[in-house]
C-alpha cells in the first residue's frame, strides 16, 4: 500500500476522517451501554474506509443517500458530528429535531439527503435525485449505500433496471459485510457477489476490498469520472466486514470467533496508518495524537447532545405531512 510522497496529505487527513467516524461510533456506543442513548443503534464499525474512500472523490452538491447504517456516511459528506450526536441522542438539536434517531439522518446541508430503516429502501429515492440532475445537466451525480440483503428486494431490481435504461448519473455502492442482518449471504442468495445483478442489468460493476482505503477511491475515482461525463450507472460492490453485531446488544451468536478475528487484522484505519507510518509520513506518536484529536471531537458532541434539550410536545406532529384523498 504505497503512498506518493505528494500525496500523504491527502492521505493523513482521510484517516483523520475515518478516526473521526471510529471515534463518533465508539462514543456513540458508550452512551447507548450508559442507557443515555435508547433505541436501534446500528454501527458500521469497520466498514469505515467504504463511506471515506467514496465520498471524499464528491462535491458539495453531489447528492448521497443511506441505509440504517449511515453515521459514517454522514460523517463522510461533512455532517456536522454535535448535531447528529443530538440527533442520535433524540435532542430538539439534532438534524431532524430529535425525531429522526439513528437511522433517518438528513444533513441537507452538505448534501447527505436521507438515510432509512427500509432496507434498500433509498435506493429508488437516489434514482429520482440522479434523474433530476441529469436535467439540470450540471455534472451533478448521485450516491446510494446498501447493504447485500438489499440486493434481493425488489426495488433493487427495478432501480438498476431504470437506472440502466435512463442512463442515470447515480453510483450503487453495496457494502457486502457477508450478513444480511444474522442470515449469512449463502443462505439468501445463490449469488456470491452482488455485483453479478447489475451486470445482468447492462451496468458496468466492479467488485473491491472495502477495507482498503486505497482500493475503494481507485474504483470509485473511475465510477465518478464516468458518471460525470454523462455515462452513467456504476456499480460498486465494497467487500468489508462490521466488527459489532447487527444492531449494539447483538450478540452475534451467528458468526465465528476466528472470522472476526481475520477481519480485525484487515481493520481498515490500521491499514491506512501502517501505511502512513512505513513511508515516514506520520510518527506514531502523531498517530496516536490523531486517534485523541477524534475523540475528543467525540467527547465534545455527546456534551452537546446531552446537555441540549428535549423536543418540546408541541413539536410532536410539527414534521408531519398529510395530503387530502
Amino acid at each position: 500500500m504505497a503512498i506518493k510522497q505528494k500525496n500523504s496529505k491527502e492521505v493523513i487527513e482521510l484517516l483523520r476522517r475515518m478516526w473521526l467516524i471510529r471515534a463518533f461510533e465508539e462514543k456513540v456506543s458508550a452512551l447507548y451501554a450508559e442507557r443515555q442513548i435508547v433505541g436501534l443503534l446500528h454501527l458500521g464499525i469497520g466498514q469505515e474506509a467504504v463511506a471515506v474512500g467514496a465520498l471524499s472523490l464528491l462535491r458539495d452538491d453531489d447528492l448521497v443517500y443511506g441505509g440504517h447504517r449511515s453515521h459514517g456516511h454522514a460523517i463522510a459528506k461533512g455532517a456536522d458530528i454535535n448535531k447528529l450526536m443530538a440527533e442520535i441522542a433524540g435532542r430538539a438539536t439534532g438534524y431532524c429535531g430529535g425525531k429522526g434517531g439513528s437511522m433517518h439522518i438528513v444533513a441537507k446541508e452538505c448534501g447527505f439527503i436521507t438515510a432509512t430503516g427500509v432496507v434498500g429502501g433509498t435506493i429508488p429515492l437516489a434514482l429520482g435525485a440522479a434523474f433530476a440532475a441529469k436535467e439540470r445537466k450540471k455534472g451533478q451525480l448521485a450516491v446510494v449505500f446498501f447493504g447485500d440483503g438489499a440486493g434481493q428486494s425488489g426495488p433493487f431490481h427495478e432501480s438498476l433496471n431504470i437506472a440502466s435504461l435512463w442512463q442515470l448519473p447515480v453510483i450503487f455502492v453495496c457494502e457486502n459485510n457477508g450478513y444480511a442482518e444474522f442470515t449469512p449471504l449463502s443462505a439468501h442468495t445463490k449469488i456470491e457477489r452482488l455485483a453479478q445483478h447489475a451486470k445482468t442489468y447492462g451496468i458496468p460493476a466492479d467488485t473491491v476490498d472495502g477495507n482498503d482505503l486505497f482500493a475503494v477511491r481507485a474504483v470509485m475515482s473511475k465510477a465518478v469520472d464516468k458518471c460525470r461525463a454523462g455515462n452513467g450507472p456504476i456499480f460498486v460492490e465494497c467487500l468489508t466486514h462490521r466488527m459489532r453485531g447487527h444492531y449494539e446488544g447483538d450478540p452475534a451468536k451467528y458468526r465465528e470467533l476466528s472470522q472476526l478475528a481475520e477481519w480485525q487484522k484487515k481493520d481498515p484505519i490500521a491499514r491506512v496508518a501502517r501505511a502512513l507510518k512505513s513511508q515516514k509520513a506520520l510518527t506514531d506518536k502523531e498517530l496516536a495524537a490523531m486517534e485523541s484529536e477524534a475523540q475528543a471531537l467525540a467527547d465534545k458532541a455527546a456534551t452537546f447532545s446531552l446537555s441540549s434539550p428535549w423536543p418540546a410536545e408541541i413539536e410532536v406532529d410539527s414534521q408531519v405531512y398529510a395530503t387530502a384523498s
